[in-house]
């Protein structure tokens, strides 16, 4: 399929600009054009499109149409990797850049491209770095006929389609765990079933942070870090990293099966992530995550969840303590959390349910894993070097 492709510099296919902000006058509740930030392009979805809450400009100097591939230019944002294509004719912030394509590339086709640039590669470092449009406009690009980029997109948005809908599977699956914990237990906060209350530190045998020993390449133990435990109460561990420790610390900073992992230190949206170690394999934790070691009355599953309700959610972050970028719960703040105690048997019945869920999302994130693997490879296939003729794009990957 790539016989006869052409390559070219992105800046004989593109016109790339910056954004403005507009001053006070410009905006207001009764424009009509949208005006994004650059906090748009940093959300945690894999949207492509760019339609989250704008606010509106009534008098525009100028704006950029619709097609056009939005990304960062200025900050961390790069980082980020993300780039988003406008539904609308709009306005973007000075953070942003926006690529305009033209006649002889798709806007879809563009995005696919941008998705495999490595921006960071091209940033110069500095107070705040900065992406070298000039070098941007360099790299070397594929651009196959009309007609071949069109069905491209057509398989690579299925893909993503079908990618999407396991992972919103899954996020049925953890709002399920919780619906049934408030079928079975109540809220945890206010407790209306008239549980038993105690706090948590008399129901547990240890508290205990982990280590704060950096991690390094080939350690001897797998390294969980506050990153690895998900908002939704889960381990992530597809950037799992390793560690040395001495022999004297190892027990002092491992987990093992049934412990519950408290995220003690994070910022403000972020504190107390919590989550079940359900891993046969022990690992080592790091400093910001404390070892929870419960009590023969409360099982790990029921802990777990109850500390991922939103009721929940919402204690941990008033009483975290710090600025927004770096709230924390210590371990004696933690210890001192009152939490309801329902009948042993009722918390493993709900252990038994939450398990039957777990099993099913193994069998999606499987899938997943697949499906991802796939449009990976197609991506590898179509957007990477494999002849002489492709140029700087290759670097990149």
């Amino acid at each position: 399929m790539k016989h006869g492709w052409t390559y070219k510099p992105l800046g004989e296919v593109i016109t790339v600009k910056s954004g403005y902000t507009p001053n006070a006058s410009e905006l207001s509740n009764e424009g009509d054009i949208p005006y994004f930030k650059v906090a748009e392009m940093n959300l945690p979805r894999n949207e492509k499109y760019l339609y989250d809450t704008p606010q509106f400009v009534i008098t525009p100097k100028s704006t950029f149409p619709k097609g056009s591939i939005v990304f960062p230019k200025n900050g961390a944002a790069i980082g980020t990797n993300k780039k988003r294509i406008l539904v609308t004719p709009s306005v973007v912030d000075l953070n942003t850049a926006v690529a305009i394509p033209n006649s002889e590339i798709e806007s879809n086709f563009l995005y696919y491209i941008f998705q495999k640039i490595d921006f960071r590669l091209i940033t110069r470092r500095g107070t705040v770095p900065t992406l070298d449009l000039k070098e941007l406009k360099n790299i070397t690009i594929p651009v196959p006929s009309k007609d071949e980029q069109i069905s491209i997109c057509s398989l690579l948005d299925k893909m993503n389609r079908v990618i999407e809908a396991k992972k919103e599977q899954l996020k049925e699956l953890d709002n399920l765990a919780q619906a049934i914990f408030y079928d079975m237990f109540g809220d945890p906060v206010t407790n209306e079933n008239g549980w038993e209350v105690k706090q948590l530190g008399e129901e547990c045998t240890e508290l205990r942070y982990g280590t704060s020993r950096p991690a390094c390449e080939n350690g001897q133990y797998k390294y969980l870090r506050m990153g690895n435990l998900t908002t939704s109460g889960y381990l992530d561990l597809t950037n799992l990293k390793t560690i040395d420790i001495p022999d004297c610390e190892v027990d002092k900073c491992m987990v093992k099966y049934g412990d519950v992992l408290f995220n003690r230190t994070n910022s403000l949206d972020l504190i107390g992530k919590t989550c079940m170690f359900d891993m046969e394999e022990p690992m080592i934790i790091a400093g910001y995550i404390i070892r929870v070691r419960l009590s023969d009355r409360l099982t790990p599953r029921y802990v777990s969840v109850a500390f991922n309700m939103p009721s929940m959610k919402k204690l941990l972050r008033k009483m975290a303590k710090g600025a927004v970028n770096q709230a924390n719960i210590n371990s004696k703040e933690l210890s001192s959390i009152r939490i309801p105690i329902p009948p042993l048997p009722l918390q493993q019945a709900f252990a038994e349910k939450v398990e039957a869920i777990e099993r099913q999302k193994e069998l999606i994130n499987q899938s997943l894993r697949e499906e991802q693997t796939l449009f990976d490879s197609r991506m590898d296939y179509w957007f990477s070097e494999e002849d002489d003729d492709f140029g700087q794009l290759d670097k990149l990957d």
